[in-house]
């Protein structure tokens, strides 16, 4: 099963649904390459509706000023070892600069993470962030292969999947152990024989030299990019592919690049554990009493308390699905990503202890990418996908539950279901091409790396590490001392002037700034 967590996580597209949830495209064209594909002209129109694979929903609201999102289809090879061979069509978005045109700088690449994030369906929920940027960019995103209308992957369908997120992801015996086992093949065999012919092909490296080809039709000499959680990854195999080619550049919310898929789920069970543990004291801290505790420590041992009753007995949810301990554990988890719904998590937990789990399951649906139709777009196939192939590693159960004390250590609460995600890629049928991504970038320019102490899907400490892998140099660290998923989107005056500072003007910060 997948880590409840999403490994690599960014849940901002999730997040960017969730509050009309809580308080209430373009398409995959293949064919062939008849000419040099960094030759093509895009043809750029209004947008529709995202597709259901993206997450559905409506057409993007106008820009400030009544401009209007512009989509466009890009042709890339399927296989990038025949360049003019079978092609895919990536879905792009666009946000035209809204400045001077003598002073623009060109397309600002972004890519918000997952891996499985939909780019065309998130850079309009966060377009207002970036009002700043864009006075001297266009502002660019897409579907990278295999996600959303780029050829999405497909596994199980609605029904399916209901089920497999209502699966216990936290064997307690030899027959649990067998059902989460079974039902993992049943998803893995199920991926390979909707998406055969698109599933060795999503890798890391694929969509790194997919955006080179982006900027070279876009007409840009060098790429300008703004990666979030797994972006930040992508953005490091690219700097590695491509040194010579990267602009000015941004990774925010880092993957440590050098640890293996089980290094990266360890530091993630801390890193959430961190995250509940500041949620906890915030709430305890209140001038008014804390609904979930009356200390930090109480929350947290409610908290523990409530996951263990739910394994033995869930509490109604969603009609006809009921709250069971993974969906809660992954509700829990989804509004750790941001301190802005920290709000949210009490009185779902508020609401969970009177036996109600409605609360709990909307927060958790929005990390799954279901709607509130009962559909789902393809992040959980997506990022499972890409992850698999990308990670060599192929654990085994015994491999994890002699990990579970280290696990259970970093997290008695999250550290059981961040283990046993270790064994979603067992059976997968693409073979997985490395340990660790090679991010090694030397002749880069400079590159931002910003870190947040209180990050819990990409812990800190990644920062350094990414700085430390991109070479002498290369990598320029800023620390941002707050919470939640990322620096940039807190609204951070310090941050957003460094970052603002060096996207539009080139001036890089001094390394080792510090910013609360």
């Amino acid at each position: 099963m997948p880590s409840p967590f999403r490994p690599r996580a960014a849940a901002l597209t999730a997040s960017a649904l969730l509050l009309s949830s809580l308080m209430s495209g373009c398409s995959d064209d293949s064919g062939s390459a008849d000419e040099d594909p960094s030759a093509q002209k895009l043809s750029w129109r209004d947008c529709p509706e995202p597709s259901e694979s993206e997450g559905g929903g409506e057409a993007p609201s106008p820009l400030p000023g009544g401009d209007t999102w512009q989509c466009a289809t890009m042709k890339a090879p399927l296989d990038w070892a025949e360049p003019k061979g079978e092609t895919i069509g990536l879905a792009l978005i666009r946000a035209k600069t809204s400045g001077d045109a003598s002073k623009r700088v060109g397309s600002l690449i972004f890519n918000f993470g997952g891996p499985g994030g939909s780019g065309v369906a998130t850079l309009p929920a966060f377009g207002t962030d970036y009002t700043t940027l864009r006075t001297r960019y266009d502002l660019v995103s897409f579907d990278p292969r295999g996600v959303g209308a780029s050829a999405g992957v497909r596994c199980e369908d609605d029904e399916q999947l209901d089920a497999y997120f209502q699966q216990d992801a936290t064997p307690d015996d030899a027959a649990e152990r067998s059902e989460l086992l079974g039902n993992t093949r049943k998803f893995n065999a199920a991926c390979e024989k909707n998406s055969k012919r698109v599933l060795p092909r999503v890798r890391t490296t694929d969509a790194a030299r997919d955006m080179d080809l982006m900027r070279q039709v876009l007409g840009d000499e060098k790429l300008y990019y703004f990666g979030i959680s797994y972006g930040t990854e992508l953005g490091g195999v690219y700097a590695h592919l491509f040194p010579k080619k990267v602009g000015r550049a941004v990774f925010d919310a880092v993957v440590d690049p050098t640890q293996t898929p089980e290094q990266g789920s360890l530091g993630q069970a801390k890193g959430f554990q961190l995250a509940l543990g500041n949620f906890a004291e915030d709430c305890a801290s209140k001038t008014e009493d804390c609904p979930v505790g009356d200390t930090a420590q109480d929350v947290e041992t409610r908290i523990a308390k409530l996951l263990k009753d739910l394994d033995a007995k869930p509490i109604p949810g969603i009609f006809p699905r009921e709250l069971t301990q993974s969906a809660a554990a992954n509700g829990i988890a989804q509004a750790l990503y941001s301190q802005d719904f920290w709000p949210y998590l009490t009185e779902g937990l508020e609401r969970a202890y009177e036996g109600d789990g409605k609360f709990l399951m909307l927060l958790s649906d929005s990390m799954n990418g279901r709607n509130q139709n009962g559909e789902y777009s393809n992040i959980t196939a997506a990022n499972i996908a890409i992850n698999c192939s990308d990670q060599k590693p192929r654990y085994t159960v015994a491999h994890v539950e002699a990990r579970l004390p280290e696990f259970r250590a970093a997290s008695p609460l999250f550290g059981d279901f961040l283990a046993w995600s270790m064994v979603s890629c067992t059976d997968w049928a693409v073979r997985g091409d490395a340990d660790h991504p090679d991010v090694g970038a030397t002749g880069s320019a400079p590159i931002l790396v910003i870190g947040n102490t209180g990050d819990p899907a990409t812990p800190y400490e990644g920062a350094r590490k990414m700085v430390g892998a991109l070479g002498e140099g290369v990598g320029v660290e800023l620390t941002y001392k707050g919470q939640g998923h990322g620096a940039y989107d807190s609204g951070n005056r310090c941050v957003l002037t460094a970052v603002n500072g060096y996207l539009l003007n080139g001036k890089v910060p001094a390394t080792g700034t510090v910013c609360s």
